[in-house]
């Protein structure tokens, strides 16, 4: 029985939804290691960048702000962030890393780095340059089609 047009998309949606997967599976045990959830990764990654607001961060996470409030909070009891009022905007707090947190992120980072190595480096280099074609066109797609049903 040949295969059909739907029959590869919908092999193609199993394979992305099974990355998304084990992406997510990979990074949970990453944050594990370490002693932080994998939205406390996240949010300690944007604050490292200096530039965190919390409401932004939840707008782009589709999070609420409650939501990142309360990790916020679980990052300050575990000493890994510390906040101090604005000099901008004495309305606001910003956030910045403590030395316990910058050794979390330091050990994050070599550990996802070991991972890249393990797993990426040994694929295809033209393979890797078409999957980051098609996956950036895919991704444009989703958030095309997003958009234009009001999510």
């Amino acid at each position: 029985m040949a295969s059909t047009p739907n029959d590869e998309i919908h092999a193609a949606i199993a394979g992305l939804q099974r990355l998304a997967d084990a992406f997510g599976v990979r990074r949970g045990q990453l944050a594990g290691v370490v002693g932080v959830t994998d939205h406390q990764w996240a949010v300690l990654e944007e604050i490292a960048t200096e530039h965190f607001m919390p409401s932004m961060f939840a707008r782009r996470r589709q999070s609420s702000a409650a939501a990142v409030s309360k990790t916020l909070r679980q990052l300050l009891d575990k000493g890994l962030v510390a906040a101090e009022v604005s000099k901008g905007d004495g309305r606001q707090r910003d956030y910045v890393l403590t030395t316990k947190g910058e050794r979390i992120m330091g050990r994050l980072r070599e550990s996802r780095q070991v991972a890249i190595d393990d797993i990426w480096a040994g694929l295809d280099k033209q393979e890797l340059k078409s999957f980051a074609r098609f996956s950036s066109e895919l991704a444009d797609r989703l958030e095309r089609y997003a958009e234009r049903m009001g999510s």
